[in-house]
C-alpha cells in the first residue's frame, strides 16, 4: 500500500510539473504581447518558473480551503490565450473557481469570453509612449528599484528605466557598478543577463540600456541630450527631503516629477500606496514614498483602525542595520548610532510613529514610537501594542487580517502568515508592505500586540514602483470583478 500511494504522489507531482511548464511560454506570452499579468489569488505568475506556478497554486488553498490545481487552471489559461485582450491583470485562480461553479451550464470558452469581455476588445498600448524613469542614487534601494523595474519591462511599452544618477567612484566605475546589480549579498543573483556598454556609458540589463550619468548637482544634468524626456525621477539618496530640495530635480531639462525614497518633510505628500493614493494628482510634481516601515505598519493600523478602532498605541521596530551605521566603532554625528552595527543593538528614534498621522489624520496623536537597530542586514520587525475601542479575541483579529490580505483593496500591502517555524529571514524578497504573524498575536480585553515582518528593501522598493506606476496611469484592471 505504500509503493502505491509513493507512486500516486510522484505522478500527481509530475502531471502537476508537467502542466506548469507548459503555462510558462503562455504567461510570457499574454505578459510580453498583450501586457496581461496573470495571477493565482493575487500571486503573480509572471517571471516564475514550473515550481513557482505550483506554489502559487497551493497557497490557494488559504482562500479557497481546498486545494487548486494545474489540471484546472491549465485549460483555463489556454481559453484565455485564444482572446485578443487589451492590456489587465487577469487573475486564473479565482476564474478557475468560478467556471468550477458553472462548468455545467456553460463552455469554458464561452464563460472565459463572458467574464473577459470587458477587456477583449484587441490589443493596445497602455500609455501613448513609455513613461522614462531615471534613478538618483545607484544604491541599496536604487538597484533594487532597477530589478523591478527591468522584471516589468515587459513589451517595454509601460515604464522604461532609463538612466542612473551617481557620483563617479574611479575609472571601472561602470564595471563595479554593473557588478553590484549583478550580484547582492542578500537578495542573489539577478535574474537575467547584465552588460555593459563602454561607448555610451550603461549597464545592459535584459536588453533594458541603463546609462550611467555622473553628475555633482541635480540642476546640472541635462537628460534631453540622452533622449529622456517627461521623466519621473526617483531620488533614493535622501540628501534632500524637502520642496526646496527635491525642486532641483526639476531645473533639470526633461524630468516632470520626482520621487524621494525617504520620508518627506513640510509639504510633501507622503504618500504609502495602496492607502491614500488620492494625494497623487496630476498637479503635483513633488512626492515622497515614506518610509519603509511607515509603509509595513500603515496599512496594518489602517485595516485595524477601520475594523475595532485605535485608541492609542506604541509601535516599536526592531530594524534591521542600514548604511547610515558605522561597520565598526567610529564617530557618528547621531547618538549610539556611532557603535559597531553587525555586533550591537543599538536604541534609535523613528518618525514611522508621527508619520502615520500624515497618511492615516484620524490616528493623529494616538501612537508613540521608537526603534531598535538589531545586527543583522535585512528584513525588521514592527510590533504594533494598541488599545482599541472595543474587546476582540485573537481569533477575530487574525481572521479579519487574513481576510484582508487575501481580498481587499490592501492585498499587495499586506500579508498574513500562519507557520510556526518562521524567522526573519524567510521574508527576504517579500513583495509586501508588510506580513502579519497571526501566531504572534495576542489580545487581552481591548489591548492587542500585532507583530508585522517586512523586507525594508525590497518590499519597499516594490511600494515605490506601485506608487510610479499610478503617477504614469499604469494600474491595470483587475480581472474578475
Amino acid at each position: 500500500m505504500n509503493l502505491r500511494k509513493q507512486e500516486i504522489h510522484l505522478k500527481e507531482w509530475q502531471t502537476q510539473e508537467e502542466l506548469a511548464e507548459q503555462m510558462l511560454p503562455i504567461i510570457g506570452h499574454l505578459y510580453r504581447n498583450h501586457n496581461i499579468v496573470t495571477t493565482v489569488y493575487g500571486r503573480s505568475l509572471v517571471n516564475s518558473s514550473a515550481i513557482d506556478i505550483i506554489k502559487a497554486h497551493r497557497f490557494a488553498r488559504l482562500v479557497l480551503d481546498s486545494e487548486l490545481s494545474t489540471c484546472d487552471s491549465f485549460p483555463v489559461l489556454t481559453a484565455i490565450a485564444k482572446l485578443n485582450l487589451a492590456p489587465a491583470r487577469l487573475d486564473i485562480g479565482r476564474l478557475t473557481t468560478r467556471y468550477q461553479a458553472e462548468k455545467d451550464t456553460i463552455s469554458l470558452d464561452d464563460f472565459i469570453a463572458r467574464e473577459l469581455s470587458g477587456v477583449n476588445t484587441g490589443r493596445s498600448p497602455l500609455l501613448s509612449e513609455p513613461q522614462d524613469i531615471v534613478l538618483y542614487g545607484f544604491g541599496r534601494i536604487g538597484r533594487l528599484l532597477a530589478r523591478i523595474l527591468i522584471e516589468k519591462a515587459g513589451s517595454g511599452e509601460k515604464l522604461r528605466l532609463r538612466a542612473a544618477v551617481v557620483r563617479k567612484g574611479g575609472a571601472d566605475d561602470l564595471i563595479k557598478r554593473a557588478s553590484l546589480l549583478r550580484r547582492d549579498s542578500v537578495h542573489g543573483h539577478f535574474h537575467g543577463i547584465i552588460t555593459i556598454d563602454e561607448e555610451e556609458n550603461a549597464i545592459i540589463a535584459n536588453g533594458n540600456m541603463i546609462r550611467i550619468i555622473y553628475a555633482d548637482a541635480p540642476e546640472n544634468v541635462d537628460y534631453t541630450q540622452y533622449g529622456i524626456n517627461n521623466a519621473i525621477l526617483i531620488d533614493n539618496t535622501g540628501k534632500w527631503r524637502d520642496r526646496e530640495g527635491l525642486g532641483r530635480h526639476l531645473q533639470a531639462k526633461g524630468i516632470a516629477k520626482v520621487v524621494l525614497t525617504a520620508p518627506g518633510k513640510g509639504d510633501v505628500p507622503n504618500v504609502v500606496s495602496g492607502v491614500n493614493n488620492e494625494l497623487i494628482t496630476a498637479e503635483e510634481t513633488i512626492f515622497s514614498a515614506a518610509s519603509c516601515t511607515t509603509n509595513a505598519i500603515v496599512p496594518v493600523l489602517k485595516a485595524v483602525n477601520d475594523q475595532f478602532g485605535i485608541v492609542s498605541g506604541h509601535v516599536e521596530t526592531c530594524h534591521s542595520y542600514t548604511n547610515d551605521q558605522n561597520l565598526i566603532d567610529n564617530y557618528h554625528k547621531n547618538n549610539r548610532r556611532g557603535r559597531s552595527a553587525p555586533l550591537n543593538m543599538v536604541i534609535t528614534e523613528t518618525g514611522a510613529a508621527k508619520a502615520v498621522a500624515k497618511v492615516v489624520p484620524e490616528l493623529a496623536g494616538k501612537l508613540t514610537g521608537n526603534a531598535i537597530r538589531v545586527p543583522t542586514p535585512n528584513v525588521s520587525l514592527a510590533i504594533l501594542n494598541l488599545e482599541l475601542s472595543r474587546p476582540v479575541e485573537v481569533k477575530e483579529l487574525n481572521s479579519y487580517l487574513r481576510n484582508i490580505s487575501l481580498d481587499s483593496p490592501l492585498q499587495n500591502q499586506i500579508d498574513y502568515t500562519n507557520s510556526p517555524e518562521v524567522v526573519s529571514s524567510d521574508f527576504v524578497g517579500s513583495r509586501h508592505a508588510g506580513v502579519v504573524d497571526s501566531l504572534a498575536t495576542i489580545t487581552q480585553g481591548s489591548r492587542c500586540v500585532l507583530y508585522v515582518w517586512y523586507d525594508n528593501e525590497f518590499g519597499y522598493s516594490c511600494q515605490v514602483v506601485r506608487m510610479v506606476q499610478r503617477m504614469a496611469g499604469l494600474e491595470l484592471p483587475s480581472l474578475p470583478n
